[in-house]
């Protein structure tokens, strides 16, 4: 199964493709997007992004989860 997720895709991809899974899989590495996005400059945040600016913890292992999820 070829990875659907990399450090270039964006917050708001992995909320509309894995919905309330893909938010615990988020919230689970320390980014919590919360009722919906307020910010929306933060949809569009790469997960690479989120990672170097501290807003993301394990940004490998959260890829693995995130493509493990099927």
């Amino acid at each position: 199964m070829p990875e659907q997720f990399g450090p270039g895709s964006n917050i708001r991809n992995v909320v509309e493709l894995l919905g309330d899974r893909g938010r615990q899989l988020l919230r689970g590495h320390g980014y919590d997007v919360g009722d919906g996005f307020v910010d929306v400059l933060s949809q569009y945040q790469t997960l690479e992004h989120a990672a170097r600016t501290e807003r993301l913890r394990d940004l490998g292992g959260l890829l693995r989860e995130l493509n493990s999820t099927g």
